[in-house]
């Protein structure tokens, strides 16, 4: 036991230590850099002295992240929504990487509200999610793509621990799921081209990814707009519990997301990147059981924190 043990650790040691070479004249590309992942995933490249091309969604973020590294790191805004911001952001990359092409695109970029039970939303709350963590990122894995193909190089994808298994009501954990099947589909179409696609899948960290607005205030929205039979059908004790028990999972969330950075760091510079990195102990130990357990186990599970609502059988 003890031997493989040594083993597995020599093998980990060696695949986390068998870096590309040349990183300084690499080129990485990454979405969503305002804040959170991809603000620090972008400032810890520039520090490994790769040449970083930052978008923003805000001109304040992206003058904030250009004060805060050097020369190596430049930022363009970008609303993955849009496919014209899309296509100039194309353009911009292509004129920085020349024929040498783009090392990585890390697609990073995303939302998570609103979330919430599924029947308390509407068709535009799910779209709103969708657009931005699925549909976008298509479309900019797929205007990118050439270019990556030219310097076989990698695709990172920010999925979740969600979209492994559906832990909340929304277009959050749909989108993850849709990112999950996109990122398999091309890292089997694209092996043959020498371009590698990973997936992170993070558990539960506390970043801005919710937004401004406190979750309480969210749901309350829902809630008031929603039918009065709808309300009397879940009643307003489900409500209050419902609200209490997703506001402790966020006062839960993990503050240090060095692991997750860590892990997109790996697999943008290691030459043996990951199918899928899990981030977290909730990840490993909570939400990856969960997804391999037998569906009406995880059901069961699952079903156990949700309150009971007023018309339940």
């Amino acid at each position: 036991m003890a031997a493989i043990t040594d083993l597995s650790f020599m093998y980990r040691w060696f695949k986390n230590c068998n870096l590309v070479r040349n990183l300084s004249d690499k080129y990485v590309f990454i979405t969503g850099c305002d804040s959170g992942f991809g603000n620090v995933l972008a400032k810890q490249l520039v520090d490994r002295g790769m040449r970083v091309l930052a978008t923003c969604f805000t001109e304040e973020g992206a003058h904030k992240l250009q004060q805060d590294t050097s020369y190596r790191l430049q930022t363009t805004l970008l609303d993955v929504t849009k496919t014209e911001s899309i296509q100039a952001a194309a353009q911009w990359v292509r004129d920085q990487v020349g024929d040498q092409g783009l090392w990585a695109l890390v697609n990073n970029a995303g939302v998570g509200v609103p979330s919430g039970p599924n029947e308390w939303l509407t068709k535009e709350d799910f779209v709103k999610v969708i657009n931005v963590n699925l549909v976008g990122l298509i479309e900019v894995t797929l205007h990118m793509l050439p270019m990556v193909k030219k310097a076989r190089g990698r695709v990172v994808n920010m999925s979740s621990s969600g979209g492994r298994v559906a832990v909340i009501g929304g277009g959050y954990c749909v989108s993850k799921f849709g990112v999950e099947a996109f990122s398999d589909s091309i890292r089997r179409e694209l092996h043959y081209f020498g371009v590698k696609v990973s997936i992170i899948e993070p558990g539960n960290y506390r970043t801005s990814i919710l937004g401004q607005e406190g979750m309480e205030s969210r749901l309350q929205k829902l809630w008031d707009r929603l039918p009065q039979e709808t309300r009397d059908s879940y009643g307003e004790e489900y409500f209050r519990i419902y609200t209490d028990k997703l506001k402790n999972m966020l006062q839960l969330a993990e503050p240090r997301i060095r692991d997750v950075i860590n892990s997109m760091e790996h697999a943008v510079v290691s030459r043996s990147p990951r199918i899928r990195y899990n981030p977290g102990l909730d990840a490993k130990l909570l939400y990856l059981p969960l997804a391999k357990l037998p569906t009406p186990v995880t059901d069961f599970i699952l079903s156990r924190y949700l309150p009971r609502p007023a018309d339940s059988v």
